[in-house]
């Protein structure tokens, strides 16, 4: 709020009001002269003016209101004069004078900051806000001039006080025509419930809104069909003032061809015909139940056309091969028949929203407003740019890579001491991988492997020996580059302990079989083997062999699973499936295969929300209905026990396990952010010397900022994900660390500190 003083000399008064004004948070100016005054407020329009009347030596103060009411900003202004004060003996003077000059109130002298304040706060509630509604006045008749939907306005007594031109197009009147009738004057409709009318008004006269269908009788006389909402506007002392009518065409045959006759028949200009006819014709806005007749020529020599295109409609409509989408589809479209109008719009958009190709994948704003996760979602959720011909990228691998150098335990018992040492506490989230790839000399996952395979009972399970999943263990993780500074076997050997510490819960337990934990840990072992330390999208912009091998689809996930089963069944002493009957091993394949797919990152968002939808609402749901009886029974067989959700389970299982980074000890947390980037850092590094579109330009190492983006992989991926696990699987060792990390984050991103430790800490 503005408020400009008028006083030529500064007094008590004065002073009285700009402490008033600040006291109340009110911005004050003051002009000395008529001039300064008036171009002062053509520059700031302030909604309240106090003028000095106590004398009129300096200016004349009626002069100033009516110079200053002479402009139109004035309109919306609270004028206020400040007269003397009268003694007692005098006679009360007369306002009338102040108002015919302009003003709108009279304020005795008195220099009381205290009596100032109270006159303007009782302005801004009462004139002042009073003129801000009016102010709004042409913006919502604008509004409702514009609106496609038709707008009644009437009084208490159901007298026209306002109609809007969507409405003169859809009943046929003029508004000259309805302003000041009565409802009860105009022409009714024979075709609604005979006590329609009694309910409505029941509803209404209550202070109750109603909505639902209603026939209408336009001026021609044709009836149609609408939905209406009438809104009563109760208004000073809790009374009905108003009722608001919003209309709108229920989109049926009758009523298209009424209003097409009536846009015919009536007598407007072709210009005007032009501008009205689309506004006149009602969209079907549910395309599947168009009728097939009012697309089809209106001529009659084209009716073998007409036929076969409703015949092949027909057959459409009667198709007895229907996806599950079609159902759901056409269930929406037949409860929006007889659903009130804003129940109907909510479900158009429903429809709006299943017709498009990314159900699961949230709207991202523009690049600029978060590079950090523009380029994340750009670089993991997509499969490449474009292609670039001449740009061949082929890393290497060697499918007959020789182990036989590598020294390996004949048997777990015989692990080195410091190895079994450490390995007595991986049951433990804060498990420190690290110290066991130090001790292991970058070999931690088949050390990892045999001791977690032999808790799990994965060699029974296969039915083959210790010493063939040790050689299919040795072989696996010789296949992972070392040279790789995140994508290698320790990354392995870490979600393989985060998939069987997930195991290992409660209600985890419950929903698997032993066939699905056995498939999990097989899947986090080969995950990511041979993985080149650069992403799908890099691998696709330089036109690698897998990107044209897998059709630039999923390309790494489908190369690691193809390798895993490759290196598997070529030699029969590392096969570990070879003892298994041909229905568990496919059983078990497929559900490894289907692990694997699902740590690519394009079907994030899909497996999340699927597993929140059919695992976490409806396990909440079965919860709240147990408490409510006094039941403390684990709902988990109903909601978990099926094949479908025990495939959701494992997939965000997997996934939860393939980026737990940032739910690890702040340690481990730090050391795998640092490798990430890392990693980054060198493909942004080779797609500038190869002249490949960059997909990541954040992860420049000259100007990254690590802790931002750790902060949008969190924000994007992370704390959704983690919400819908914990929710299931109650890990909250894993939501303390994950909060704890996001906080270290934020603290270096605030202290614009792009490293991974403030200065201080990096000793």
């Amino acid at each position: 709020l503005q408020v400009l003083l008028i006083f030529a000399k500064e007094d008590s008064q004065s002073d009285g009001f700009w402490w008033a004004c600040d006291r109340a948070g009110y911005r004050c100016n003051i002009a000395r002269t008529p001039e300064s005054a008036l171009e002062c407020f053509l520059d700031k329009h302030q909604e309240i003016i106090v003028i000095d009347h106590r004398n009129s030596r300096y200016f004349d103060a009626e002069d100033i209101c009516r110079s200053l009411r002479a402009t139109k900003p004035s309109e919306h202004t609270v004028i206020l004069a400040v007269v003397p004060r009268t003694s007692s003996d005098q006679e009360e003077t007369s306002v009338l004078p102040l108002l015919h000059a302009g003003f709108d109130r009279r304020f005795m002298e008195n220099s009381s900051i205290t009596a100032c304040y109270n006159e303007l706060i009782q302005i801004e509630h009462g004139e002042v806000r009073s003129q801000f509604k009016l102010r709004a006045c042409n913006a919502v008749f604008t509004a409702l001039d514009h609106c496609q939907e038709a707008v009644e306005i009437t009084s208490e007594d159901h007298v026209i006080q306002y109609v809007n031109p969507a409405f003169e197009r859809m009943m046929g009147y003029h508004k000259g025509e309805l302003i000041g009738k009565e409802l009860t004057e105009l022409p009714k409709s024979d075709k609604n419930h005979a006590d329609l009318l009694d309910t409505i008004n029941t509803f209404i006269k209550k202070g109750k809104e109603w909505q639902g269908v209603y026939y209408a009788r336009r001026k021609s006389g044709d009836s149609i069909q609408q939905h209406v909402k009438i809104t009563p506007v109760v208004g000073q002392g809790g009374k009905i003032r108003h009722f608001v009518s919003l209309k709108r065409l229920r989109c049926t045959n009758e009523n298209n061809k009424q209003l097409y006759k009536s846009h015919h028949d009536e007598k407007y200009s072709v210009d005007n015909s032009q501008s009205e006819s689309h506004s006149f014709r009602c969209k079907n806005r549910r395309k599947d139940s168009i009728d097939v007749k009012s697309i089809t020529s209106q001529s009659s020599d084209a009716p073998s056309l007409q036929t076969r295109r409703y015949s092949s409609m027909a057959r459409i409509h009667s198709m007895t091969i229907e996806a599950p989408i079609t159902k759901v589809i056409n269930i929406i479209n037949a409860a929006q028949e007889n659903s009130p109008i804003t129940v109907a719009e909510a479900l158009d958009r429903v429809l709006e929203i299943l017709r498009t190709t990314e159900l699961y994948s949230p709207q991202l704003g523009t690049k600029d407003e978060d590079p950090h996760t523009s380029d994340l979602v750009g670089g993991l959720m997509t499969d490449g740019l474009r292609r670039l011909s001449g740009n061949e990228y082929v890393f290497s691998k060697n499918m007959n890579l020789s182990h036989s150098h590598l020294s390996v335990p004949i048997t777990i018992n015989d692990v080195p001491p410091c190895i079994t040492q450490l390995l007595d506490n991986e049951e433990s989230w804060d498990f420190n991988i690290f110290e066991l790839e130090a001790v292991t000399n970058k070999r931690p996952l088949i050390y990892l492997g045999l001791k977690v395979f032999a808790r799990f009972g994965v060699a029974e399970f296969l039915n083959c020996s210790e010493a063939t999943l040790r050689a299919w263990l040795q072989l696996i993780e010789a296949n992972y580059h070392s040279s790789n500074s995140y994508h290698n076997s320790t990354h392995a050997a870490d979600v393989l302990h985060a998939t069987a510490f997930f195991l290992g819960k409660e209600r985890v337990k419950g929903s698997l079989d032993h066939l699905d934990e056995v498939a999990a840990l097989i899947a986090a072992t080969i995950h990511d083997v041979d993985h080149p330390g650069r992403t799908n999208s890099f691998l696709c912009n330089a036109g690698s062999e897998l990107a044209v091998l897998y059709n630039d689809t999923a390309v790494l996930e489908s190369h690691h699973t193809a390798l895993a089963f490759q290196l598997t069944a070529k030699e029969s002493k590392c096969n570990i499936f070879r003892n298994m009957d041909r229905t568990h091993y496919r059983t078990l394949r497929q559900a490894i295969i289907d692990m694997v797919l699902a740590t690519e990152m394009t079907k994030h968002f899909e497996h999340v929300n699927k597993f929140v939808n059919s695992i976490n609402k409806p396990m909440a749901s079965e919860e709240n209905s147990s408490h409510s009886e006094g039941s403390d029974c684990e709902c988990t067989a109903h909601t978990k026990n099926f094949p479908d959700n025990q495939t959701l389970i494992k997939r965000m299982m997997i996934k939860c396990a393939d980026v737990a980074n940032p739910c690890r000890p702040l340690e481990l947390c730090i050391e795998w952010a640092g490798r990430i980037s890392e990693e980054y850092f060198a493909q942004t590094d080779e797609e500038k010397r190869q002249g490949l579109p960059v997909v990541m330009p954040v992860f420049d190492r000259n100007t990254c900022s690590i802790p931002k983006s750790q902060i949008s992989f969190i924000d994007y991926f992370i704390t959704d994900m983690f919400d819908a696990w914990d929710a299931f699987a109650h890990l909250p060792v894993l939501m303390q660390h994950l909060a704890n990390n996001y906080k270290h984050w934020k603290t270096l991103d605030e202290l614009k500190c792009k490293s991974l430790r403030l200065p201080s800490e990096n000793n």
